[in-house]
Parts: structure tokens; sequence; C-alpha cells
């Protein structure tokens, strides 16, 4: 689990950090509650934090600033960078620099967090163990270039500690000097740790499970060309970023999740603040172009169980052959598919809606008969 992590060179502030503010979500909150119960105006300022702070990471960190997805006015700027700096992920600079590393040298040394270096480095042992001499952020000259997100570098500590811890138990110590419901003290310390403390360790390790999880567990439907994969289950609580195999292919995608039952509420923030007028330019995929990544995958399947089908030469049984003609037949299809689809994007042209989804229920009955196969794949 901690294979080639170097314990010579531990980031002792950012360890510190971590450690210190994860026991104490698993100590004092616990004995906060304990002795003084539940609160459901703290719960709610500690929804409000998590998901504006979550949210900026998603909406803002990653897909504003890393990938360009979309054009943002200076308020949705100026919100991001806020609650952004309040998830203790360091700056936009930083953070867009490191991540835009790990896009172009994904599962290899280069990778920042690096996935084949094992679970625990990918989630977390990057920044605690971070290699020294720092890297220079030569990979984000756009952001140095904006004012806003140039200022938010130069004092995102202080912006952290006031945004993330100050304000919370300020909040919370109004709220029990108006209320009456708890002496201000006992206030003050409810909002430091709960919409504080606890809900800073929650969204760094919900985006740390992009990381570590989404590299290591769920499917592959677009590409195996990389370790990245799509989990429904991160993406609720990740604000949409779970659907991770999709966003390695198409990183200037402002959406995530492209299938109308997934689940992605980072997309509809930015297509709902386009309607306000305070977003723009929001970056899509074509359809074309998102259905041709799904067959080349299906594909690579039908090969590679044709493969293993013609090479089990001691168990060319009739089933077999039957199978191995039917994925012949797949792969004669599919490449039809392919050529239709290359045209399309070649020409410019747009399929319509009715096509693209026969094209689509094609592909998708095809997966599920290549899953009937399953029980006959040979090693």
């Amino acid at each position: 689990m901690f294979k080639n992590i170097p314990f010579n060179r531990v980031e002792w502030v950012t360890s510190g950090f971590l450690i210190f503010t994860a026991i104490l979500t698993l100590t004092a909150v616990p004995y906060y509650l304990w002795t003084y119960g539940w609160d459901w105006f703290l719960f709610g300022v500690f929804l409000f934090f998590y998901i504006s702070t979550g949210m900026s990471i998603t909406v803002g960190y990653h897909r504003l600033f890393s990938h360009k997805a979309f054009q943002a006015k200076w308020p949705v700027k100026l919100y991001v960078l806020l609650f952004g700096a309040a998830a203790f992920e360091n700056s936009a600079i930083w953070w867009s620099s490191e991540h835009r590393k790990h896009h172009k040298h994904v599962d290899t040394d280069d990778d920042p967090y690096d996935i084949t270096k094992g679970f625990f480095w990918a989630h977390m042992g990057w920044l605690m163990f971070k290699l020294k001499p720092e890297p220079p952020l030569d990979n984000v000259h756009d952001l140095h270039n904006d004012k806003l997100v140039a200022w938010q570098h130069k004092w995102v500590h202080l912006i952290s500690f006031v945004v993330s811890f100050i304000v919370p138990a300020l909040i919370g110590y109004f709220y029990a000097l108006y209320s009456g419901n708890m002496l201000p003290s006992v206030g003050a310390l409810g909002g430091f740790l709960i919409p504080g403390v606890a809900r800073v360790v929650m969204v760094q390790h919900a985006t740390f499970c992009i990381n570590s999880l989404c590299h290591m567990i769920g499917k592959q439907p677009y590409s195996t060309d990389h370790s990245a994969r799509d989990s429904w289950v991160a993406a609720i609580f990740t604000m949409g970023e779970g659907y991770h195999n999709y966003h390695h292919e198409f990183a200037w995608d402002y959406r995530n999740g492209v299938k109308p039952w997934q689940l992605d509420p980072s997309k509809w923030i930015i297509w709902t603040l386009s309607k306000l007028g305070l977003t723009s330019d929001l970056k899509r995929v074509a359809n074309e172009r998102i259905l041709l990544a799904e067959a080349k995958e299906v594909s690579r399947i039908v090969e590679h169980k044709l493969s293993a089908f013609q090479s089990a030469q001691n168990k060319s049984t009739e089933i077999v052959e039957q199978a191995s003609a039917n994925l012949e037949k797949l792969g004669d299809r599919l490449s039809e598919i392919h050529k239709e689809l290359q045209t399309a994007i070649r020409d410019k042209i747009e399929l319509s809606k009715s096509k693209l989804s026969e094209l689509r229920l094609e592909v998708q009955s095809m997966v599920h008969e290549i899953e009937s196969f399953g029980k006959l794949a040979v090693a």
C-alpha cells in the first residue's frame, strides 16, 4: 500500500493539517454533538458550505480554470475562488497546474497522483510526501494573466482560513447570540467544527476519491488506454465528477455525465448560469464523436474475445464456433458504424437524433450480446 512513498520527504504542514482535521472530525465533532445535541441551523450551514466549496472545486477549479470548458463573468469567478480556497486544496493556479499534468501524463511517473503507485499515493500520499524541489507553475500562464485568479493565488491561505473557519464560527456565534438556543461560545465552536472542520475533511476526501477510486473502480465505456473509470457512486459525493473515463477522453467538455440518467449537478449549475448570462461558450463534444468512442471500445472487446475463441483449439465446439462467427459479424457491423460516424465528423454532418439513437441502441445491444459470450470466454 505504501510502495514507492518517499518517507524522508514528508510535507509536515500539509500532512499535519490533513491528519489533525481528520482526528478532530472523528473525535471533537461527535463529542460536540453528544454534549450539545443536534442543531438543524448548523446542519444547514454545513450543507451550504459543503455544496459551495464542492461546486467551487468542480465548476471552478476543475472545469473553468483547469480545462477552460466554459467562460464565466467575474461574480462567478470570485465566488468559486473564495469558496474554492475554503476547500483547502490550495490556489486555483496550483490546483490547475497539477491537474493539467495529470491529464498530460496520466498513469506515468510525471502524473502527480499516479495510480500505479497505489491507492494511498493517488488519494493523498502525493500531497503528504511531495517531492522537492517544487516544480514550476509553467503550464498555467493563462491563469497568471487573470487578475482575480492571481489575487487568489497570492492570498489563498488567508482566504482559506477566513472563509473556511472564521466565517462559520462567526455565523454560529451570532446564531446562538440571537436565538438563545445555546451560549455564543458553544455556537461558535459548533460553527468551527461542523460547517468548518468536518466539511473540509469531507470535501477533500470526496475530491481525493476522483484521483484514487475513479482510477480503480468502475467501467471504461469510452477508452481503456488509461486507468480512469466511470463511477456513479463517486458522482453523488463529488457533484458529478465520477464519470471520469468520459472526462479523460473529452476533458474540454463542460459536462462529465452526458447521459440523461447520469447525475452531474455541476453541469446543471453551469448551464443555468449560462441562461442568466453569467457563463458562456459552453463546450460540448459532438454526439457522433461520443458514440464513435463507445463503438471503438466495443470493437476492442470484440477483437479480444474473438482472438480468445480462435486460440482455443481444444475447445472448438459448435457453440464456440457459432460464438466466433457472431463476433465476426459484430466486428463487421462495428466497422460500418465507425465509417459512418467518422464520415459525419469529418464532413461536419450532424446526424439526426433518431439516427444517433438507432446507432446507440445497436451498439448497446452488441454490448449485451458480447456479455452473453462471457460464459464461453477462454484464457
